[in-house]
């Protein structure tokens, strides 16, 4: 077997999960599937995981897209667009490395925040700002959710995934684009997303059941575990890339 196909399998394996995981919560493609492409071929990286983040949405949208709260995505894609352009910049001008841990250490007060609040405010101000850090961190390093989904936590599960999901492909094509737009968009990146668009599929027709289940009350809960578990993600991924490292 060859090192580009043991990297496809591997990529598509976490792929799959994180769309499973994803299409339940309404996010978190990026914190399975990021880490792991990254480990694999940092020079995927944003570039093919953003393929994928811009596909998956539609999925989404085409079943729960009168569950948008276009007002609030607004806020976000206010934010977003400044955001973008800086974690562009991180792109071009930071490390791999430090670009991760200060991502992951900001999830982390995030959640940690939230988790002894009731409830966290959901006004302009806010979700402006969530879509503004999101905007860097989902350039910068393919993983962008938690932000939003923390402002969004005591949603409904239907408004918070198709929020987000909105959300998500406005903002992986704003990335994408922007990414080109600095030359660090390789062929190959776009070539490897395309690919892993099947086992994202795959995924989301399996998490029907736990979309079910956690609509059952549980949707709290399951943001904040998966907000704690990309910063946890992002944090393994650099130190052991600093670990590996020649």
């Amino acid at each position: 077997m060859t090192n580009a196909a043991l990297v496809l399998i591997l990529a598509g394996l976490a792929v799959f999960v994180g769309a499973i995981v994803q299409g339940a919560v309404g996010f978190g493609l990026g914190l399975v599937a990021a880490p792991v492409l990254t480990l694999l071929n940092p020079e995927l990286m944003p570039g093919a995981i953003q393929v994928v983040n811009m596909t998956l949405p539609l999925f989404t949208l085409a079943a729960e897209w009168r569950r948008v709260d276009w007002r609030g995505l607004g806020f976000a894609v206010l934010g977003r667009i400044p955001g973008s352009v800086l974690g562009a910049l991180i792109v071009v001008y930071v490390s791999v490395y430090m670009r991760g841990i200060f991502v992951a250490v900001m999830v982390l007060v995030a959640v940690a925040l939230t988790a002894r609040a009731l409830s966290v405010p959901r006004n302009g101000v806010t979700i402006t700002s969530a879509g503004f850090v999101s905007g860097i961190t989902g350039t910068a390093t393919g993983i962008g959710g938690p932000p939003l989904a923390l402002v969004y936590q005591n949603a409904k599960g239907p408004q918070i995934r198709a929020t987000l999901a909105m959300f998500f492909f406005l903002s992986a094509a704003q990335s994408l684009a922007i990414l080109a737009l600095v030359d660090e968009l390789p062929s190959r990146a776009l070539t490897t997303g395309a690919i892993l668009i099947v086992p994202m599929v795959l995924g989301f027709l399996v998490s029907g059941p736990l979309r079910r289940y956690l609509d059952g009350g549980k949707v709290r809960a399951g943001v904040l575990v998966v907000a704690a578990a990309s910063a946890a993600a992002l944090i393994v991924q650099n130190v052991v890339s600093q670990v590996v490292a020649p």
